[in-house]
């Protein structure tokens, strides 16, 4: 580590320390040049990987993106943003935990439709029908049978 004063690269570490919340490390060290002290902090750094889009340009995975179809598909619905949080960091570690460099755009939008399916159905639909494109009522007929639940129909049949 070179010394922010002098410049030299020969740094003494006098003392480490890990954070409360364990995910850094607080680094104290003496330049042996000129004597002088400084801390420095020690993170880890995860990258994300691109995202290759259908047109296949590429793009670095935006969690902000992810968050804005959510609010979007969510506008007005009663969804604690606790919940929204949970979802988005769920994907989040999916991709992560694929260790890819590259994921597909679809595989990110069918994430969010699962994990829309799970907080709010309508918010669900509202998704779907941008993400797939829906063409005509017969597609959001399709869309709606898929998120009812198999007794519900029953029950109204009656």
């Amino acid at each position: 580590m070179k010394c922010p004063f002098c410049a030299s690269d020969d740094t003494q570490v006098i003392d480490s320390r890990v954070s409360e919340a364990g995910d850094s490390i607080r680094r104290r060290r003496r330049c042996l040049a000129c004597q002088k002290r400084f801390t420095t902090y020690e993170n880890v750094e995860l990258r994300l990987p691109q995202v290759v889009k259908s047109d296949g340009s590429r793009a670095d995975f935006d969690e902000a993106k992810v968050r804005v179809g959510f609010q979007r598909a969510l506008h007005k619905r009663p969804v604690p943003t606790e919940y929204v949080d949970a979802a988005i960091k769920r994907i989040v570690q999916h991709v992560l935990s694929l260790g890819e460099r590259e994921i597909p755009s679809r595989e990110i939008g069918e994430r969010v439709m699962e994990e829309l399916k799970k907080l709010d159905k309508v918010a669900y639909i509202r998704f779907a029908s941008v993400y797939r494109s829906f063409q005509d009522i017969s597609d959001f007929q399709d869309a709606i049978k898929e998120v009812e639940a198999p007794g519900a129909r029953r029950a109204a049949k009656r």
